[in-house]
């Protein structure tokens, strides 16, 4: 079952089951597809009501249940990127460290690249060693967009800033 989202940065398509939503990521169109139905399972719903009060700066975290499919490498990964803080960045390096392995830094790239529930997991709040803005599989002008947005709902909500890893 899909359901679309219609962000400020574009359709995002949610995936998902009865039980937890196994996807959400950006669309490359401009017309809402999956609209919401009387089948759509109400986590899908949650997850657009989430994404919603994300987008309006009145969520910080989600809570929706989320369920994905990957290598155990990656499954690690993906769980280290939710240690990132709320408008805190980390390096790809900072990731492999924490998925156990240091020097697998273009591994973290390339697992955080096939995040399946982007926004969620923020994939987004990894940046190069060196403080740029690399990779990003929904296009680097929308890790810049959230990362900016993250930062001016701290800056209104005067939230003290997250200590980067």
């Amino acid at each position: 079952m899909k359901l679309d989202y219609p962000s400020p940065l574009g359709i995002i398509e949610i995936g998902g089951t009865e039980e937890a939503v196994t996807s959400v990521l950006f669309k490359e169109r401009e017309e809402i597809i999956y609209t919401q139905r009387e089948e759509t399972p109400a986590v899908m719903v949650e997850c657009a009501r989430q994404l919603d009060e994300y987008f309006r700066g009145e969520r910080l975290d989600f809570t929706v249940p989320y369920l994905f499919e990957g290598t155990a490498f990656q499954k690690r990964v993906w769980e280290s990127l939710t240690s990132v803080s709320y408008g805190a960045t980390a390096s790809y390096k900072d990731i492999a460290s924490l998925a156990g392995n240091e020097k697998a830094v273009r591994a973290v790239g390339s697992a955080n690249g096939r995040n399946p529930v982007c926004v969620l997991i923020p994939c987004h709040r990894i940046i190069g060693a060196n403080g740029k803005m690399v990779g990003y599989a929904s296009g680097v002008w929308r890790k810049e967009w959230l990362l900016k947005h993250e930062k001016d709902i701290i800056a209104k909500r005067r939230i003290q800033t997250p200590q980067p890893l």
